[in-house]
């Protein structure tokens, strides 16, 4: 007898590929292949989520009230505004399930976050790619891309995994641009990473606009990837609506409480932000220094490109990495094939990544 079978399209959606962890044969080993925290988590988030283990047997707060209510004292928000989630992942599956379906259409940019795509059709959607330039988003050409049946644009900005940014003005004319029944999402995981002069987080348009979210996580600058914590914000109606779709207790007790240290120790965050800052030009430098074609960056990743000569081509540099313990991400599903992306760790790791680069490509061995 056969086996009940999915709806339609179901098994065509693509399964989100994450950054290798582990090398075979070696214990230790430098992970800079998803961005995570260089410094870690804040000691203060790390003893609230530890309080919390005696508390296990009680269910969690089920509207996030208290972390909420801290993230909107930070950022200037409206507590009522805020929803809380498994990673910004659930707010884009949230919003995507509120406002599109079978027949809709749904924008992203052609190096943009690939959970997007899968998102689309996770809800029926069809997903729409939209060509970059220079591995930028490119306002002409999403709004070019709008029909009908576009309900929902997805920027993810800075970008994963280019590390490029629109502008404020730039962010401004898009939502200009579109129509006003097309929801923009505006995905920061790596805002608190940017500090270019012109650079805007998108919390603007949530806070004034009827038809734009923001959406952020603590997985990058606050080193709780482990926790799976995101948050949206945007107008009443699309919180509300997503509310509505939003599972009960969706965000646990330990990830609540550290998330509530974690955004008020904002003293955490400014030493992370300036260690990113110190390694960003050394690292453009440096790997420019090698002959490697390298975009800047906003956030705590660089994008190398290799040559396509045998014996230096990225496939090759990541084989090289691995046998030194370094594990980078391999870009290949992003279109990327002669890239690597690498993230920005501790002291000793980019010392090492920096190191080995050098002796690849110089035609050491291993």
């Amino acid at each position: 007898m056969a086996p009940p079978e999915p709806r339609p399209g179901v098994l065509s959606i693509p399964l989100y590929q994450a950054g290798k962890s582990q090398i075979k044969g070696m214990g230790r080993v430098m992970k800079l292949s998803s961005n995570e925290a260089a410094l870690g988590p804040s000691p203060l988030a790390g003893a609230a989520y530890a309080q919390v283990a005696a508390q296990l047997e009680r269910y969690p707060a089920g509207d996030s009230l208290e972390l909420r209510t801290a993230i909107a004292e930070v950022h200037g928000l409206d507590p009522a505004r805020v929803i809380c989630g498994c990673g910004s992942d659930e707010m884009f599956a949230l919003v995507a399930r509120a406002y599109a379906g079978p027949g809709d259409e749904i924008i992203h940019t052609q190096y943009g976050f690939s959970i997007f795509a899968i998102y689309a059709k996770g809800v029926g959607a069809t997903p729409v790619a939209v060509r970059e330039k220079n591995l930028t988003a490119d306002v002409d050409a999403i709004l070019a891309a709008v029909t009908p049946a576009t309900k929902l644009v997805f920027l993810a900005n800075p970008n994963n995994p280019t590390g490029t940014y629109l502008p404020k003005a730039e962010l401004e004319r898009l939502r200009a641009g579109l129509r006003e029944n097309i929801v923009l999402v505006i995905d920061g995981a790596y805002a608190e990473f940017a500090d270019a002069p012109d650079y805007d987080s998108g919390l603007e348009l949530a806070s004034t606009t009827n038809n734009t979210i923001a959406t952020r996580t603590f997985s990058k600058i606050y080193g709780l990837a482990a926790l799976r914590l995101g948050w949206a914000t945007g107008p009443a109606a699309i919180i509300d609506a997503m509310e509505r779709l939003r599972a009960p207790f969706n965000v646990a007790k330990p990830a609540q409480m550290a998330g509530i240290a974690a955004v008020r120790d904002q003293s955490h965050v400014a030493r992370a932000r300036a260690h990113n800052a110190k390694w960003k030009p050394i690292l453009l430098q440096r790997l420019r220094g090698l002959g490697l074609n390298v975009a800047d960056t906003t956030a705590n990743f660089v994008l190398p490109e290799f040559p396509t000569t045998p014996g230096r081509t990225a496939a090759e540099a990541d084989a090289f990495l691995q046998s030194r313990g370094i594990i980078v991400r391999r870009v290949d599903p992003y279109g990327l094939p002669n890239h690597l992306r690498i993230t920005i760790g501790d002291d000793a790791e980019m010392n090492a990544v920096l190191d080995a680069l050098v002796a690849f490509m110089e035609g050491k061995s291993g």
